[in-house]
């Protein structure tokens, strides 16, 4: 069947038929896959978050889905749709992770090294972790905001725990800006400008200023789409 998209009920019938398909493939197929999209539409087209939560939470619980384990995870952290729990947040960050999905180890490293939060007995031991978990979002799934949060800690953001390395946050950091974040070409500016970390130059302090001021200028754009409303970022 052909849908005419400017045609207000073909947009009506087409939202209910792949909402009949996700939930077919979800409740009867036991598809992860298609659960985690019927989570995606009742957070997105009908703004249920209470049964989004609940859609993601089983097909963590049930089936492993990466996806669902990192987007529950947001949800209990922030309250939408289930009660605030950080410790059940960081559990389903860490397990989205551990099954492989970036977003997860970004956030669940980013839980686990900030001070404001104990989720291990031993606080060194859940620096590392944290650490690791930013390590593997960095490298294996190479998500830029990864890199910059490591390279963070390793200009001294967590210098009660973790000794600066200028050399090791150099590097993330040259990553993190190749891949567009503007915060992180901006910290390389800064490093080539005061000699920390990396010679001393004011060429190239002057173009990763150059490429910091760009980046940001895209990123505000972007911005401002999202303020339409695609859903939640998590």
């Amino acid at each position: 069947m052909a849908f005419n998209f400017k045609n207000a009920e073909d947009v009506e019938a087409y939202l209910k038929n792949i909402y009949t398909e996700y939930r077919f493939g979800c409740e009867s197929e036991k598809n992860p896959n298609a659960c985690h999209l019927l989570g995606d539409y009742l957070e997105g087209i009908t703004r249920d978050f209470e049964q989004a939560a609940e859609t993601y939470k089983s097909n963590c619980d049930e089936r492993n889905w990466p996806r669902s384990c990192a987007k529950y995870g947001g949800y209990v952290g922030v309250g939408r749709g289930c009660e605030q729990n950080m410790e059940e947040c960081f559990k389903y960050m860490r397990k989205g992770c551990e099954l492989g999905d970036g977003i997860g180890c970004v956030k669940a490293g980013l839980l686990a090294t900030t001070p404001r939060y104990k989720f291990l007995d031993n606080r060194a031991e859940q620096v590392a972790l944290g650490m690791k978990m930013l390590s593997k979002g960095c490298y294996q799934h190479d998500r830029d905001e990864g890199c910059f949060y490591l390279s963070g800690i390793f200009l001294g953001g967590l210098k009660d725990d973790v000794e600066p390395n200028l050399t090791e946050a150099y590097k993330l950091s040259i990553k993190s800006c190749e891949a567009g974040n503007p915060y992180a070409c901006a910290n390389l500016s800064q490093m080539h400008a005061r000699g920390e970390g990396a010679e001393k130059n004011a060429s190239l302090a002057e173009l990763f200023k150059e490429r910091a001021l760009v980046l940001h200028e895209e990123l505000k754009k972007v911005q401002k789409q999202i303020e339409f409303g695609q859903g939640i970022d998590v």
